[in-house]
């Protein structure tokens, strides 16, 4: 057996389109367009290129941005003061701030100060709350995008084993609740996990997101299971690698996510689809 390839890239680009579509809509209907405020503090390379590529995505789909870029010694009262304005800003629909933070700012306390309907990041707990309680408004942008890698194999989810090794609070945690929502029985595997091998073996739609290289040994996978890699690490030579041993698990699997090209460009794809939203609910 060798897994069939699940194409982020092109998925990604089909939901944009759709984004794309319904913007246009709005302004063909006298509305203006959706607007996301991409909060960038400090100078982290990564993070630079991440917010880079949400703008991009942004001029793609026609949602408005505002970059906001501080420097990495902004003080945690400032940085909530400008959460508070963005808040009571009637023109921003949705509210990114980029994480990580520099270490005198606490990210979760940054996080809770943007309002429910303008965070599009899916993190503030009201959301997710709204997500274990099976009443989804705004979802963490990662997990919401592999169920839309999930849903292009076309299998039924329904009732199958589900096991995510992971549990941040970001992706673990809120995927796990997104697999439940799509009827599976999930299984969330964390740092004291017993035989984690035999939890892995067990699983037809397996979802990893450890950020360690080669994690997730291919033989370790269930003959015929999806295999979703969330994890994206570089090696030493400049490469970029997922969480699980990829040409191994792809000769026992029947779907599998590549890294890169994967659960990546979902994310943004994601991010533009919940800025939609929030606009479409705020002028509801």
């Amino acid at each position: 057996m060798t897994a069939q390839l699940i194409d982020g890239k092109a998925i990604a680009a089909q939901v944009q389109a759709r984004v794309r579509e319904k913007v246009l809509a709005r302004s063909a209907t006298g509305r203006r367009a959706p607007a996301l405020a991409t909060v960038l503090v400090g100078a982290d390379p990564a993070s630079e290129i991440y917010v880079r590529n949400k703008r991009r995505a942004c001029e793609m789909v026609g949602i408005r941005s505002l970059p906001l870029h501080f420097e990495a010694s902004i003080d945690e009262e400032q940085l909530l003061a400008e959460v508070d304005r963005l808040n009571a800003d009637p023109a921003i629909d949705g509210i990114l701030v980029q994480l990580p933070l520099p270490p005198q700012l606490a990210a979760q306390r940054v996080i809770e100060r943007i309002h429910p309907d303008k965070d599009v990041d899916g993190y503030h707990p009201y959301n997710l709350g709204r997500l274990a309680q099976r009443l989804p408004t705004l979802r963490p942008c990662t997990p919401y995008g592999v169920i839309e890698l999930l849903k292009s194999t076309g299998v039924d989810l329904h009732g199958l084993r589900a096991t995510v090794v992971g549990a941040s609070n970001h992706v673990g945690r809120p995927m796990a609740l997104e697999l439940l929502l799509a009827g599976c029985t999930t299984t969330i595997c964390h740092r004291f996990t017993r035989n984690l091998h035999e939890e892995v073996a067990r699983a037809e739609v397996l979802v990893v997101a450890v950020g360690r290289p080669g994690f997730i040994k291919g033989e370790w996978v269930r003959p015929g299971a999806i295999v979703i890699d969330i994890g994206i690490n570089r090696l030493p030579d400049g490469k970029l690698t997922g969480d699980v041993e990829f040409a191994a698990a792809r000769e026992r699997a029947s779907w599998i996510t590549p890294v890169p090209g994967g659960v990546g460009p979902m994310t943004v794809a994601m991010l533009m689809e919940n800025t939609l939203q929030a606009a479409e609910r705020r002028s509801a």
